[in-house]
């Protein structure tokens, strides 16, 4: 027998598992949030050794976490630093420059997920003149022996 009445219709009991499944892998406070901002998610996939994006900025604050691989992270004002799989990551976009997202590794692709906050009108990347970062090379950290 069938049916809305019978035991087969009734909903599954849930488990508890859902108590347990979040991990913080991340808090970040953004610097601001522009006004009429939309969320993009999107994936980015660079083969092994690849530079990745050349220096570039985002309009809004950018959120990220490494699938597999390791990145290679470069924010004006920060040392380069590797983020591997299972890492977050964030900028604060706007004026800031983003100089690498490239593969850290030549043995293996990297794989990493990133959510950014939009500007309407404005594209999610707009890629950084040579002119512009010789005036802002005073702001760049070099990288740790």
């Amino acid at each position: 027998m069938s049916g809305p009445d019978s035991p087969a219709a009734e909903p599954k009991r849930g488990s508890s598992a859902w108590q347990t499944a979040l991990t913080t892998v991340q808090e970040a406070e953004p610097p601001f949030i522009p006004p009429g901002a939309h969320a993009a998610t999107v994936v980015i996939e660079y083969p092994p050794g690849d530079p990745g994006a050349p220096p570039h900025r985002h309009p809004g604050p950018a959120f990220g976490y490494v699938l597999e691989g390791e990145m290679l992270l470069e924010l004006e004002g920060q040392p380069p630093r590797p983020v591997a799989a299972g890492e977050a990551f964030w900028e604060p976009g706007g004026d800031v420059v983003h100089y690498q997202d490239g593969n850290n590794r030549d043995d293996m692709p990297v794989r990493f997920v990133v959510t950014m906050l939009c500007e309407p009108g404005k594209p999610m990347l707009t890629l950084v003149d040579d002119a512009e970062l010789a005036e802002r090379a005073h702001l760049r950290v070099p990288r740790a022996s």
